[in-house]
């Protein structure tokens, strides 16, 4: 047999065939619905140009009237049909929305409105040339979901579906351009992919091999040259096969349903590159689907298949027994058919049929390859499903169907456009600020303002579906801590980038203050130590660790003119083993290891406000009742204490410390809220050995706070300590109180 090259048709315009049409539906329809699309021809006749063209260069009128014929056959509703007439009306009628709702009706307007957004947003919209194929994939992924997202009717996507199918049909009777073939790329990018998730197989099949053919022409040649068959003849083929298997198995009473399909050249081009074979390696150019109701009755119906015609060797699996990873099961036979050509044969349960369409081993899913959204597949599942439904749902009422077709699922994420078309997805109520940090976080940091649409808006301003987005720089400049309190940022990424810019600003802060005041301490001395040498005597591997310790008041002046002294002192002079020291002379302190005024012995209460600690410069002040109350130095509740008293403040220093000997000190942790935050806090205080003797925490607007109450020898264990909780997931900032 002589080799077919028709297996999608190219149509030309010819308007006479779909008034053909036109008559014997109206003619078959309630006298309300017929009235509706003659009402819409009407309005389209008398508002579009005959010179007007749409993408692909048909005249408009031949192109809807193509589209609406698609539409009708996939039972969305007469009010689906007479929009897809009037998809184009708003671009030739300033008032068409007042027209349209009072000669049809408020649906129809809706319809229409929803398509005129989808159309201009696809307009430009634009996958990058230029990205790698990984981008291009993800590109064209979030153009997709776009579509889904922007539509509150669902029927909207469809009709957009038939209307791109319409232009590859025509555009194959055009002569070869570069604009065909970038109509042809983006609709197996784009638009072919969301036919399949949606389960539009009369749509998928021609959107795919239409792409494919204009795309690459040369390699749809080549497979419809080695198909000794058109497609309509494999279609009669698959019918007389399943004749025959009716009538085979209804002798056995099963209760069963069978289909079939032929598959189309794109399908087989798939197939042959992912499994790396030629054209004489596929058995699966024809196939068939068999459900029954029970497992048992599967293996019975694989037994009469394989009774009635030769298996296949090496081309049986068992996805019952060994099911797939994801779940899927069936069982797959090939068998020798009639006229001696393969037929792959599935054969499942009904359950098991529902689970591999709508469950997490979706078709789609495992034609489309990689890991998906499990949330985003859950909302296409429904959606494949209502589609599924929607002949036993006409039944139950128009009106019924209609409400179903309305759609809020994917109304949790917005897609939004870069001057040049590229799609970003942002969640919902994001503004110009959370755009800029999608673009680059170099971008967010410079934002000054926005245009949306090219008007000039608020950077608090929503955004909306499908709008353009320009985003105003400086050339130099920072986040704004406002932006984050007002809540003007909804992205994590944004969050997270303006908090560790936050975090940064108060590192830097401290830093530069702690090395002011380290240099105003070194002024006092001399000769000026080496500062790297009175970094690790005070218990610091580097210089900044010292700046930032200083900063936070941690190093008193008195600990720094101590380390500076030993590291000034020359060197000790050798004693001989004789040389005894007096444990005597050396003063110990009272039970919290202080001297007031160089003597020990006397009550002093460490003061609960500042916690001191050494080697924290302190001072006492005498109380009533519980003796001398011992405060940092630089504690504001001392400070204004001594303001009312100063006769009662007294000099105070630490006694060398006695063995066992603990002092109470208080952190705060802030942190990004998450599970698992407190426990992962534990265990970095637990690797220090340290007690816990109180603990505090609080959460708000997904940040949280941690006050520790800690038993520490000496406040130079703090610095390593602050530093292990400041690695912890999420920590913002560590400071001791």
């Amino acid at each position: 047999m002589a080799a077919h090259l028709d297996e999608t048709s190219s149509i030309a315009p010819d308007l006479s065939r779909y008034r053909e049409w036109f008559d014997r539906r109206t003619a078959a329809l309630p006298e309300k619905d017929a009235a509706l699309l003659q009402t819409a021809l009407k309005l389209a006749e008398q508002h579009y140009p005959q010179e007007m063209r749409v993408s692909g260069g048909e005249p408009v009128l031949s192109h809807l009237m193509g589209a609406a014929q698609m539409v009708d056959e996939m039972d969305l509703l007469p009010d689906a049909v007479a929009a897809t007439i009037l998809a184009d009306i708003s671009s030739c009628c300033e008032n068409w929305q007042e027209i349209v709702t009072e000669q049809c009706n408020a649906t129809v307007t809706e319809l229409v409105k929803g398509i005129d957004e989808v159309q201009k947003l696809t307009h430009f919209a634009r996958v990058d040339s230029l990205a790698t194929p990984e981008e291009r994939a993800q590109q064209a992924e979030t153009m997709r979901k776009m579509l889904l997202a922007m539509v509150t009717d669902i029927r909207v996507v469809l009709i957009k579906l038939a209307m791109r199918t319409r232009t590859m049909q025509f555009i194959g009777s055009q002569p070869d351009n570069p604009e065909k073939r970038t109509l042809a790329k983006e609709t197996l990018d784009i638009f072919a992919p969301l036919a399949n998730r949606l389960g539009v197989w009369q749509l998928k099949w021609q959107l795919e091999d239409l792409g494919f053919r204009h795309h690459q022409p040369e390699k749809y040649k080549e497979i419809a040259n080695l198909l000794d068959e058109k497609r309509t003849e494999r279609l009669e083929y698959i019918d007389h096969f399943l004749a025959t298997l009716r009538s085979e198995l209804n002798k056995f009473n099963i209760h069963f349903e069978v289909a079939g399909r032929p598959k189309h050249i794109y399908s087989i081009y798939k197939k042959m590159v992912k499994k790396k074979l030629d054209f004489q390696g596929l058995y699966d150019i024809r196939a068939v689907r068999i459900l029954v109701d029970t497992v048992p009755e599967c293996y019975t119906t694989l037994g009469i298949v394989h009774s009635l015609w030769q298996p296949v060797p090496g081309e049986f699996d068992d996805y019952i027994a060994n099911p797939k990873g994801n779940g899927y099961k069936s069982l797959h036979t090939v068998i020798v058919g009639p006229e001696d050509k393969g037929v792959e044969v599935q054969i499942r349960t009904f359950e098991m049929h529902r689970f591999n369409e709508f469950g997490v081993a979706a078709h789609w899913r495992y034609k489309e390859g990689g890991k998906g959204d499990s949330a985003y597949e859950q909302k296409i599942a429904w959606l494949r499903q209502l589609l599924d439904w929607r002949e036993n749902m006409a039944e139950s009422g128009k009106e019924d169907l209609a409400a179903a077709f309305k759609t809020e699922l994917f109304n949790d994420t917005i897609y939004v456009l870069t001057p040049h078309g590229k799609v970003l997805s942002l969640p919902a109520g994001a503004t110009p600020i959370d755009f800029a940090y999608a673009l680059h976080s170099s971008i967010g940091d410079r934002c000054r303002g926005a245009k949306v649409e090219g008007q000039i808006v608020p950077l608090s301003t929503p955004l909306e579906n499908g709008q353009r987005v320009e985003i105003i720089t400086a050339k130099e400049g920072h986040p704004s801590v406002n932006w984050l309190y007002e809540g003007w940022v909804k992205s994590g990424k944004a969050i997270s980038k303006i908090r560790a810019y936050i975090r940064q600003q108060n590192a830097d802060s401290v830093r530069e203050e702690g090395r002011a005041q380290l240099d105003k301490q070194l002024l006092k001395i001399s000769p000026k130590p080496n500062l790297q040498d009175l970094a690790e005597k005070l218990g610091y591997k580097k210089l900044d660790e010292l700046y930032t310790a200083m900063g936070q008041g941690e190093i008193s002046p008195r600990a720094i003119q101590k380390a500076c002294g030993t590291l000034n002192e020359p060197p000790p002079v050798s004693v001989d083993e004789t040389t005894i020291v007096k444990q005597s002379k050396i003063k110990r302190g009272g039970k919290n290891g202080v001297l007031i005024d160089g003597e020990d012995g006397l009550m002093t209460t460490l003061a609960k406000c500042c916690k001191p600690a050494p080697p924290d410069d302190i001072v006492g002040f005498v109380t009533r009742e519980r003796g001398i109350s011992v405060h940092r130095r630089n504690c504001p509740s001392f400070q204004h204490l001594a303001e009312l008293s100063p006769d009662k403040v007294l000099n105070a220093e630490w006694a060398a410390a006695q063995e066992g000997q603990v002092f109470a000190v208080d952190v705060e942790i802030r942190a990004q809220d998450r599970s698992g935050l407190l426990r992962d806090v534990s265990d970095a205080l637990a690797r220090h050995r340290l007690n816990v003797t109180a603990v505090q925490t609080q959460s708000r607007d997904l940040e949280a706070s941690m006050r520790f109450t800690l038993e520490v020898k000496q406040v130079n264990d703090l610095p390593r300590i602050l530093t292990s909780l400041g690695d912890v997931k999420g920590v913002l900032s560590v400071t001791r109180l």
